[in-house]
Parts: C-alpha cells; structure tokens; sequence
C-alpha cells in the first residue's frame, strides 16, 4: 500500500513541490532534487525505491538502471517526527511539475527516464525498454521508458508547458523529445516522418513517435535537449561573435 501525502504545486514556470509528511510517511526522489525539509524529517540513500522482494530482483533492477544510464540509488525522506513535516523538492531546469494518482491510471504509468521527481514510498520504479524494433533503434529520449507501478501519487517534471491529451482509439504522431508520459493501454511506435527531403531538410528529425490507443498521455513544449541545443548554439555564436 503506497503511503498517502498532502502536497502543493508552487510557483509558475520555475516550480517547486512541497510534500507533508505525517509521522512515519515516507517519499523517494531521484538524488540531488531536494530544496529544502522542515524538522522531523531525515534522509537515507538507498538501493531502489524499497520495492524489490529478493537480492536477484533487485541486481536485476540495478541492472536495467545501469544500462539506461540512471542512478542506482534513491534518497528516502522519512518523517520520523510525532508531527507533520514538509520536504521540498525543485525541478531542475524551467518547466512544469505534474501529480499523477496511479490508481487514476490502472496502477501504472510510462515515461520518459529524466521525467521522474519523486513519489510515495510504495511506488515500483523500474525501467521498460520499448517492444518495438524500431523504437528501440531510433528512439531518441524515447528509447528507455521508467515504468511506475502503485496506487498512490506520482510527481512528473517536464520542459516548458505541458500538455494533457486523451486519445480513444485514434493515432498522434510528436516529437519524440516532447513525450512526457502515457498510460499503459497506449501503444507506441517510432515511425519515419516522411519523405526524403522532409526527413533531410525538414529540421524534425527523420522519425517521429506514433501513440495509438485508448489513455492519456503528456507532452512537454519545451524538451530540455532543445533547451540545450538552443543555449549551445547561442554561446557558439557568442563566442564567434566576440573573437
């Protein structure tokens, strides 16, 4: 049973999420996302979110983290206080945060790796390598998804403003990048984009991600490898400039 907790959405377009705590309620967050915890709550790095049964299950998860290149290690705060207590926890670049209810969703959500900030301790994270040939080649940041399975609150990060879209039955293509997370009863592909010039001179990339199905799923405006790109280009400019 994943643990119930109270929280609030601040700021806008650089938000923050604070978590309350009662006594004994605990949180896992990915390491180096907290902003600030009141009194009574302490914090412990360990192995996983505390979900894996066996030492086989969880080398097995450790394994899959390594390969998609995510931390193998989780930061539990844990209100140990007789009161309740608040911790913090800030996105890292501008952007949205989004809280989803998992038992909304039939106890499980797909997303992108780096969407993940935290969730109530009770919360499965493991990582779901796509079934599709195509999508495994030519996924981008959609390559490797982190699967979330419980019944309580998850809390997704994403670039820019995000979007919430419900399909029932019919297909979307998008930007790979700008896939945030869709539930499971969607289905997901990566496709060719179109023609040759369109894929050579288009400047959208050669292929594009194809959601079909029945769900909702969540688009980010403003990936943060377009961010990147972006800042990166204009610093090479810069410093052409300045020379």
């Amino acid at each position: 049973m994943t643990d119930q907790v109270e929280y609030s959405i601040l700021g806008e377009s650089l938000q923050f999420l604070e978590i309350e705590l009662d006594e004994g309620e605990t949180i896992i967050a990915e390491a180096g996302t907290m902003m600030y915890m009141t009194p009574g709550i302490e914090f412990e790095t360990r192995f996983g979110d505390g979900s894996e049964a066996g030492v086989m299950s969880k080398l097995f998860n450790a394994a899959k983290r390594v390969l998609s290149k995510e931390s193998l290690f989780l930061t539990h705060f844990r209100n140990r206080g007789a009161v309740p207590a608040q911790v913090a926890f800030a996105a890292p670049y501008p952007g949205q945060i989004k809280a989803v209810d998992l038992s909304q969703v039939n106890g499980e959500l797909l997303c992108q790796k780096d969407a993940f900030l935290c969730a109530a301790k009770g919360t499965e994270l493991s990582i779901a390598f796509s079934k599709r040939l195509g999508a495994g080649f030519f996924g981008g940041e959609g390559f490797i998804l982190e699967r979330l399975r419980g019944d309580g609150l998850v809390f997704l990060h994403a670039g820019g403003t995000v979007v919430e879209k419900q399909l029932t039955g019919e297909k979307l293509r998008v930007d790979t990048g700008t896939l945030v997370a869709f539930e499971s009863g969607i289905d997901y592909d990566i496709q060719l984009a179109g023609g040759l010039k369109s894929m050579l001179f288009g400047g959208e990339g050669m292929f594009l991600t194809t959601l079909e199905g029945h769900g909702r799923i969540w688009l980010q405006s403003m990936p943060f490898a377009r961010l990147s790109d972006r800042v990166l280009e204009n610093v090479v400019h810069l410093k052409r400039d300045g020379e």
